[in-house]
């Protein structure tokens, strides 16, 4: 393609997709997320970009999706999807960045300078697949989209509303067929087929209840899972609440970020005594559980944590009984995992953990190290991944193996299918946890007892520039500002058990607090003094430290 013809990118730009702004805005862990009134240039440039990335990827096809997953709804964001279904390639951050951010005048000058870096043959074919959440501000964002693809000659397929999970899943599908069907249907089809052969094979006994209740946060994966539970033939029971009518907004008091952060129930929800819960989040990819004391005034919280340490113990049972002992299985977590947690896990389970910076892209990276490896960031976000190894190992037994061992291989094998492993998907999620819970026989109550969490706190505060704060070791340690650390230190070392840290987040202008003791009361504390500390030392904003 010549310069010449790339002149359509700025006529675009400067009739239907301006940018009005001088707002810089940067390519984060899970893309670009802001006030959707900011985004629309943005979210053009990277239809720009998706087709570069496909044609420097030989014409494999590359995802844009539209949300901004657990934020409230005046925000939204775009995020690339590589061949795989992974995260876009780190290095690729930057280019996204610049391009984001240089003047209309210059997006000509700034897209042949990225086609001859990356070193894009752009006479090859390109396909762009798109997908967005249930914002109002979705379909016009998407539209931005298309035009990106349409400026540069790329081939875009819009999905509409659909969890960012499913177009990943559709992503990998369309660029690796043994994978699966590239369309929602063929996503329900695989993993929605996969669960209801496991659950032929588990009867339901002990205390375990096909009832599940659900938050669907007032966003996609709610409305999803209205269309599932039609074809479950009763193998689930869901009842479902906070689907988006009655004036219900979009992650506003629900949802799995909202129930994880405040630890308290959502609004919307009609409770009973030890019910179990589920909670997702706005786009569909995180998953919490939780459910309430005898008197329904105490909440207690399944989140990432005891979803990792429940699929992880169970993967391990049934590579035991399949005897695949040349199988090695680790579990991924981030700084935000609860102490007791880790301590289970390597303990009690005796499974390697890795810890590693916040972020999917980071855990999924971990991940990949090991035959079989589980990741969770404590928030929900998590999968498990399979090597080929593994699946190749895993399917001979099942072929050729003992009766038992044949047994435990099949139900691997459907846990596989089940698993979304492109990335963390809420629905997916859900039925592992449900088959596991099945398989035992237990009620949440029975599963929470597992291990007991340490008491813990997050807080949000607001300085002048998130990127005073720096860290290292995971995050677990403060760089800068001068003398955050030892503060830090100092208050941690007067709680029992007490453990705190801090980081600029990645998806909001502020710094993550988070803090954990002996007792609710000294976590607390502790991450109210630790808020101060950031209030003092890194510019805080306002008169007070929390946000």
């Amino acid at each position: 393609m010549p310069p010449s013809s790339l002149r359509v990118v700025y006529a675009f730009a400067r009739e239907m997709h301006p940018k009005t702004t001088d707002v810089f805005i940067e390519y984060g862990t899970a893309g670009f997320r802001t006030k959707a009134s900011l985004l629309e240039h943005v979210v053009y440039r990277m239809g720009l970009l998706a087709v570069i990335r496909s044609r420097v990827k030989n014409g494999r096809t590359i995802g844009i999706m539209i949300t901004a997953s657990h934020n409230l709804e005046p925000d939204n964001g775009v995020k690339l999807i590589d061949p795989e279904g992974e995260m876009l390639e780190q290095s690729w951050e930057e280019i996204a960045t610049r391009l984001a951010n240089v003047s209309d005048n210059d997006l000509e000058a700034t897209t042949v300078e990225v086609i001859k870096q990356v070193n894009a043959d752009m006479g090859l074919k390109a396909s762009v697949f798109i997908g967005m959440d249930t914002r109002y501000t979705s379909p016009r964002l998407a539209a931005a989209a298309v035009h990106g693809v349409m400026a540069l000659k790329g081939t875009a397929k819009e999905f509409g509303i659909v969890t960012t999970p499913i177009l990943h899943y559709c992503v990998r599908c369309r660029n690796d067929n043994t994978y699966g069907t590239p369309t929602e249907e063929g996503y329900y089809e695989k993993i929605v087929g996969a669960f209801k052969n496991i659950r032929a094979k588990l009867p339901v006994h002990g205390s375990y209840n096909t009832t599940l209740y659900v938050d669907g946060a007032n966003g996609v994966g709610g409305k999803k899972l209205n269309i599932i539970r039609k074809s479950l033939d009763g193998e689930l029971d869901l009842v479902l609440y906070n689907l988006g009518g009655n004036g219900g907004k979009l992650n506003l008091n629900c949802g799995a970020d909202f129930v994880k952060v405040s630890q308290t129930p959502p609004v919307g929800v009609e409770h009973a005594p030890f019910q179990r819960v589920a909670s997702l989040d706005g786009d569909g990819d995180r998953l919490v559980y939780y459910y309430l004391d005898d008197k329904c005034n105490k909440m207690h919280l399944l989140d990432g944590d005891k979803i990792a340490t429940l699929l992880a113990s169970y993967v391990t049972e049934l590579l035991k009984a399949c005897e695949a002992t040349d199988l090695k299985l680790g579990l991924v977590q981030t700084a935000y995992a609860n102490g007791a947690s880790t301590k289970y896990i390597t303990e009690d389970l005796k499974v390697p953990v890795s810890c590693v910076k916040t972020g999917v892209k980071h855990l999924h990276h971990a991940a990949q190290s090991y035959d079989i490896g589980v990741y969770f960031e404590a928030n929900g976000h998590g999968t498990v991944l399979y090597s080929d190894k593994a699946k190749t190992t895993i399917r001979r037994i099942a072929q050729e193996g003992e009766p038992e061992q044949r047994k435990a291989a099949q139900l691997l094998l459907n846990f596989i299918d089940m698993t979304n492993e492109t990335v963390g998907d809420a629905i997916s999620d859900l039925f592992l946890v449900e088959t596991v819970l099945c398989a035992r026989g237990q009620n949440v109550k029975e599963w929470m007892e597992a291990y007991t969490d340490l008491p813990c706190r997050q807080l949000k505060v607001t300085v002048q520039d998130r990127n005073a704060i720096s860290t290292a070791d995971a995050e677990r340690r403060c760089t800068a500002p001068e003398g955050l650390q030892s503060r830090i230190d100092e208050l941690v070392a007067a709680y029992k058990s007490g453990r705190s840290f801090v980081r600029p987040s990645g998806t909001e202008d502020v710094v993550r607090v988070y803090a954990e003791a002996d007792t609710q009361e000294n976590a607390d504390k502790l991450a109210a003094q630790v808020s101060q500390a950031v209030f003092d030392l890194a510019g805080g904003v306002g008169d007070r430290p929390l946000a």
